[in-house]
């Protein structure tokens, strides 16, 4: 394991930032990797599917950078961090996720996330965000560094709500992406899945909250400013 501590500037002979790569959306992972293929300063040297894959992966191959979704079956990123820190201090984690909410993100650096960027950052953008983390930096996209900085300022995080509870992590996202005004044919190539599972994923939703329609579930989420 490398002896660089967890606050060093990393040194500029180093080579490319060896990533690991952590989402449960093959197709996703095969699109994040050919975009990084493309820049000389990172090298993917694993990837992994789920909280055990990961955790595994990652202090096999012990990388600098784990390029972490939010969102994992068997207990979710913030899991796969409060498992590989005690272990390599080293290494460091940005979180790349389709989520902007505000729990989502706090709860992800009270992990010990460095960062926290949303998919729909550019290859570009992403290619320097993991430079600036493996540096030693915090990065967020724009929006989502006020959430942190209210979060550890004291500010209250965002209490229980006990209706949003009933919803599974997928249901959340597609629900936020319906209240933006998302057509089922855009949520399913955000998210990376059908149309028909979509249609699934809403139809729950209504039936959760008791709501009739997408109108009522755009209210729903707005009052609570999820969108």
């Amino acid at each position: 394991m490398s002896e660089t501590k967890p606050d060093e500037t990393r040194p500029a002979d180093a080579g490319p930032v060896t990533v690991v790569l952590v989402d449960d959306h093959a197709m996703f992972r095969t699109g994040v990797r050919a975009e990084l293929a493309q820049a000389p300063s990172v090298d993917v040297v694993g990837e992994a599917a789920d909280t055990a894959e990961a955790v595994a992966v990652v202090l096999r191959v012990k990388p600098e950078v784990v390029l972490l979704d939010v969102h994992l079956p068997g207990g979710g990123g913030g899991e796969v961090i409060r498992q590989v820190h005690p272990k390599e201090p080293a290494v460091r984690f940005l979180a790349l996720s389709v989520s902007d909410a505000a729990e989502d993100v706090i709860g992800t650096i009270r992990a010990g996330a460095r960062g926290y960027v949303t998919k729909s950052i550019t290859g570009d953008d992403l290619v320097s965000a993991i430079g600036r983390v493996a540096d030693g930096d915090a990065v967020f996209s724009p929006r989502l560094a006020g959430f942190v900085l209210d979060a550890f300022a004291g500010t209250e995080a965002p209490s229980v709500d006990d209706d949003l509870d009933r919803l599974t992590q997928r249901e959340r996202e597609v629900l936020r992406l319906i209240a933006r005004g998302y057509a089922y044919k855009e949520i399913a190539k955000e998210l990376f899945i059908s149309v028909k599972t979509v249609e699934t994923h809403v139809s729950a939703v209504l039936r959760k909250l008791q709501l009739s329609n997408r109108y009522e579930l755009t209210r729903w989420a707005t009052d609570r400013r999820l969108v």
